[in-house]
C-alpha cells in the first residue's frame, strides 16, 4: 500500500506525524504522504513542521515517508499562488481538496487545482470531462478514495479516467488510525469504483513511480 494522503495533528488528524508512520508501517505500507489541511494562514506553520520531518526521514525505516500539503477550501483564485507557495517553502508535493460532494466546496477548484499543476486533485467529485482531460494533460493524477462520504463519487471519477486516459492513485485521506486500510482493503475499494485488479496494479505502480520521482529514492 502507497498512500499520499493523509493529515496529523498538524490539521485536523489525531496522531503526531510519527506516530502516524509507525502505525503505517505496522499496517504494511511502503510509503506514505502526510498531507496536512492548509489555506494562507498556516501553511508556513505546517511546511515548517514537514520540513522539520525531512530533515529526519534517515530515521524512518522501511518505509518511505514523503512530507506534502493539501491545499483546503482556499478561494480558487488563491490556489495557484498556494500551490507556488508550497513548493517554493520546500514540500514535496501539492493536494488541492477538491470539489467532493459531501462538502461545500467552492465551485471552480477542481480547474484552478489543475491548472495550478497540483500533483493531486483529492476526492474530485463529479469531475467534469473537460477537468479530467485537462488532468491528463497536466499529469495531475486523479484520486480514488476510501474515505467515507468522499468515495461515493469513485465510480464516476474511475469511469473518466479509464474513457480520457488520466492517472489515478489510491489515497485513504486517513485522519485517525482505524482510516488506514490494507492492500486488500485497497483492492476492494478499486473493484467497488468499477475498476480492475489490473487497474489498480496501475495505480499503485503510478504511485510507486511518484514517490520514487519526488524522493529520489526507493521505499
Amino acid at each position: 500500500m502507497i498512500d499520499l494522503h493523509t493529515h496529523t495533528l498538524f490539521s485536523d488528524g489525531e496522531l503526531l506525524p510519527s506516530e502516524l508512520v509507525r502505525r503505517a508501517k505496522a499496517k504494511g505500507y511502503k510509503a506514505i504522504g502526510i498531507s496536512d489541511h492548509a489555506d494562507s494562514t498556516n501553511i508556513e506553520i505546517i511546511v515548517a513542521g514537514m520540513l522539520r520531518l525531512k530533515k529526519e526521514l534517515k530515521h524512518y525505516k522501511g518505509i518511505n515517508v514523503v512530507p506534502g500539503i493539501e491545499i483546503t477550501h482556499a478561494p480558487r483564485g488563491l490556489i495557484g499562488e498556494l500551490a507556488a507557495f508550497a513548493r517554493k517553502l520546500g514540500v514535496s508535493y501539492v493536494v488541492v481538496h477538491g470539489e467532493t460532494i459531501v462538502e461545500p466546496v467552492e465551485q471552480g477548484t477542481n480547474r484552478a487545482a489543475i491548472e495550478a499543476g497540483a500533483d493531486i486533485l483529492a476526492h474530485p467529485g463529479l469531475i467534469t470531462e473537460e477537468d479530467v482531460v485537462m488532468a491528463k494533460k497536466t499529469g495531475t493524477f486523479l484520486e480514488i478514495t476510501s474515505r467515507k462520504g468522499h468515495s461515493l463519487t469513485n465510480g464516476h471519477v474511475a469511469r473518466l479516467a479509464k474513457k480520457i486516459g488520466a492517472r489515478m492513485l489510491l489515497n485513504t485521506d486517513s485522519h485517525s488510525p482505524s482510516d488506514l486500510i490494507s492492500g486488500e482493503d485497497a483492492k476492494r475499494v478499486a473493484l467497488g469504483a468499477g475498476l480492475s485488479l489490473q487497474d489498480f496494479d496501475g495505480m499503485q505502480k503510478n504511485a510507486m513511480e511518484f514517490v520514487k520521482r519526488v524522493t529520489k529514492r526507493g521505499p
